[in-house]
């Protein structure tokens, strides 16, 4: 059987709800076929909602068997990731 790889999925730097369909689709089709990487080095600015979503899409990955993992996640997004007291979530997904 083939390895299943690991999809990456760069957020944009402004992940507020103008841009919350997009990110949530592509991580409908990742989190159910594999191992999914989020890329947040290019993050300026990030809402709550997007967070829990990503939150959401760890926990759907989990249940699915496959690794989520938020890599390089810029100083703004784990500054609102402190600031909403979301660290202990992020805690098993946080990477690089």
């Amino acid at each position: 059987m083939a390895e299943t790889r690991t999809k990456t999925i760069a957020l944009p730097a402004i992940v507020d709800l103008d841009a919350l369909d997009g990110v949530r689709d592509t991580l409908i089709d990742a989190v159910e076929s594999g191992p999914v990487d989020i890329d947040g080095r290019a993050v300026e600015r990030v809402s709550t909602n997007a967070l829990v979503m990503l939150i959401s899409a760890g926990e759907t990955a989990r249940r699915n068997n496959f690794d989520f993992h938020v890599a390089e996640a810029s100083p703004p997004m784990l500054a609102a990731i402190d600031r909403l007291g979301f660290g202990p979530s992020f805690a098993g997904m946080m990477k690089g």
